[in-house]
């Protein structure tokens, strides 16, 4: 039997839970990672750029400035920021030296995934209190989630 398509309506009412809901959920993170975590939070471009280089190591300012949807003079400004802090550190590319490359530094690494361990923690918990039913539907909504991100970052 097909799968009805669902109502304009039904999209509608969809698409304005998520779009409150998704952020609601990050601010709770947000939150509850800045009373446990022992650093300070860094804002969120620069968390933003972080992990970005954490997935793509050795990312360049431009390529990172296109992904984070950012300026490049704006993720530069953020890369110098952060390679102040110690989290960041950038790599002179050996065929061109006006591109550098970006790494995380052993600090930043240790420090994403302690704020990572947390996060995770926080939302194992949650789920913990949920019932089994909830637990099911968020299982199946996690491809389909990431799926809506990556659609809604290409139309950005």
């Amino acid at each position: 039997m097909p799968e009805h398509a669902p109502s304009a309506q039904d999209l509608d009412r969809m698409a304005t839970g998520l779009a409150a809901s998704l952020p609601a959920l990050a601010r709770a993170l947000d939150r509850q990672v800045g009373r446990e975590f022992p650093y300070p939070k860094p804002p969120d471009a620069q968390l933003a750029l972080l992990r970005h280089v954490q997935a793509h190591d050795g990312t360049t300012v431009r390529a990172a400035a296109e992904v984070l949807l950012m300026k490049p003079n704006n993720v530069s400004a953020l890369v110098t920021q952060l390679t102040e802090r110690g989290l960041l550190e950038r790599l002179p590319d050996p065929a061109d030296k006006r591109v550098v490359h970006l790494r995380l530094t052993p600090t930043a690494r240790q420090r994403l995934a302690e704020v990572q361990d947390v996060m995770a923690a926080h939302v194992a918990r949650a789920l913990r209190a949920m019932t089994e039913g909830e637990r099911a539907a968020l299982g199946s909504a996690v491809g389909a989630l990431s799926a809506l991100s990556r659609h809604l970052h290409t139309r950005a």
